[in-house]
């Protein structure tokens, strides 16, 4: 390349006018609505109980930065509210999905963004535009190392994620273009997470870590730190060492591209197409890993179509693309954060019980024979081939004999069949059953659907602020 990706990416940033189409705004707004609905329950995992008290020794919020913790009375400084709220967002996995970076991108944007609002008493309508902003550098970036990159293990939510959370709060910030420049590749440094770690409490850390990481980068900036001119491309740039050694042979040699991930950062038009109106998103239907989302929307559509119950089944067969396999590891998961990341859990839960929610992920519910009896029937079929060029295929045998298929290429709250607004107040109001009550959930609610025109965002934040139910 022989433009710098830091300069194109960094003067659009900072010089791209704030005058993003309706249906744009509209799209950031439902993420927000989604993303505040799963933070409600995720405040009550056991990795916000543990994470909260250890950020909150790490040092007394200052005056000026007094930020909100989602569940909690506590304030933090903004980088640390940031961490746990990003960890919350990211704890039962139910958040959104990205498919440009193939990475989680609310779960990161949405808390540093609001950490930074809320500290400098900044409006709902300078958040929805951080967050264009932010999520087209997510993007845009993630094209450029994917699909090799998150094929071979790394964590974009986390790696990718930095990137985009420094890009949103520069443009929150208001910095010029070499500073948007340094910042990103501040961020670089601060740019980790790997696969190993799904199934773990340390998967949802990752999403506070790089909101935590974009904070600090962009305020490194402003304070005038210097940083390499050559951290997203160059002889040990972003691209080279996060893909691989055969970065450039790959670069060269791709042939199938999805989502615009063909190992090249777009310089010459970033801010078009708009990625958020383009690919929109993949809001979650289960609190599961999403590249199992074909397969169980597969088997409920054949339930519901022939009325066969688990006890009627002598097999299901899983034909999906193996990177899909490479995310749902687990095939005897021994806990609920491993049972999120199970093709055998996910497809046997949905077949017993016609459902997947938030509470089939208890120790009890993980443990239950009804599913567990099931994972001798589920066999898997991996396809070497991407997302794109093979959908996922249920075949199902009844012990009578009779057999179905289903074919589906998107998983229902994706581009082909996105949620309607009444469906994402559905989700909210769901997550909010046995955590979020009267006065507080009617707050909470009110806030989130008028967040784009408040005065102040951290209105918002402080309404999160809530006390559960008992």
């Amino acid at each position: 390349m022989t433009a710098n990706p830091l300069d194109i990416y960094g003067a659009w940033i900072a010089e791209t006018p704030d005058a993003w189409p309706a249906d744009a705004r509209d799209w950031a707004h439902r993420e927000f609505v989604d993303t505040i609905a799963v933070m409600i329950p995720g405040a009550m995992e056991p990795v916000a109980q543990k994470l909260l008290p250890v950020v909150a020794a790490w040092g007394p919020e200052s005056d000026r930065a007094a930020c909100s913790v989602f569940g909690s009375a506590q304030k933090l400084a903004a980088p640390w509210a940031a961490m746990v709220n990003g960890t919350i967002a990211h704890a039962l996995d139910f958040d959104d999905n990205f498919d440009p970076p193939k990475a989680h991108p609310t779960t990161v944007l949405f808390p540093a963004i609001m950490a930074v609002a809320e500290e400098r008493k900044l409006s709902g309508a300078a958040c929805v535009d951080a967050y264009i902003v932010g999520l087209q550098i997510l993007g845009r970036i993630g094209q450029g190392l994917n699909p090799a990159h998150r094929n071979r293990g790394w964590h974009a939510t986390a790696t990718v994620g930095v990137m985009g959370a420094t890009a949103a709060v520069s443009r929150l910030l208001k910095l010029d273009a070499e500073t948007c420049a340094r910042a990103l590749s501040i961020a670089t440094s601060m740019s980790a997470g790997f696969m190993s770690q799904f199934g773990t409490e340390m998967k949802p850390v990752h999403a506070g870590l790089a909101a935590k990481g974009g904070i600090m980068a962009a305020t490194m900036a402003a304070a005038g730190i210097t940083a390499g001119r050559e951290t997203l491309d160059g002889r040990t740039g972003m691209n080279r060492l996060m893909v691989g050694p055969d970065y450039e042979d790959l670069r060269d040699t791709i042939t199938h591209i999805e989502h615009g991930q063909n190992l090249r950062y777009e310089l010459e038009s970033v801010g078009q197409p708009l990625l958020i109106t383009e690919h929109k998103f993949r809001v979650k239907r289960f609190p599961t890993c999403g590249a199992i989302h074909r397969a169980m929307d597969g088997v409920l559509d054949l339930r519901g179509a022939h009325g066969f119950t688990a006890d009627d089944v002598a097999r299901v067969d899983l034909h999906m693309p193996r990177v899909h396999f490479n995310n749902v590891f687990y095939t005897d998961p021994q806990s609920p954060l491993e049972a999120k990341f199970s093709a055998e859990y996910a497809v046997g839960c949905v077949l017993a019980r016609g459902d997947c929610t938030l509470s089939d992920f208890t120790e009890e519910k993980v443990w239950g024979d009804d599913v567990r009896s099931l994972f001798p029937i589920i066999h898997r079929h991996p396809v070497d081939k991407l997302e794109g060029e093979f959908p996922t295929e249920v075949h199902l045998t009844l012990k009578d004999g009779r057999q179905f298929v289903s074919i589906h290429e998107w998983p229902k709250g994706s581009k082909a069949a996105p949620f309607t607004w009444a469906e994402y107040w559905a989700k909210f109001d769901g997550c909010c059953i046995g955590v979020l009550e009267g006065e507080q959930f009617a707050t909470l609610r009110d806030l989130s659907e008028r967040l784009p025109d408040l005065a102040d965002a951290g209105d918002l934040m402080r309404g999160a602020a809530f006390t559960p139910a008992s």
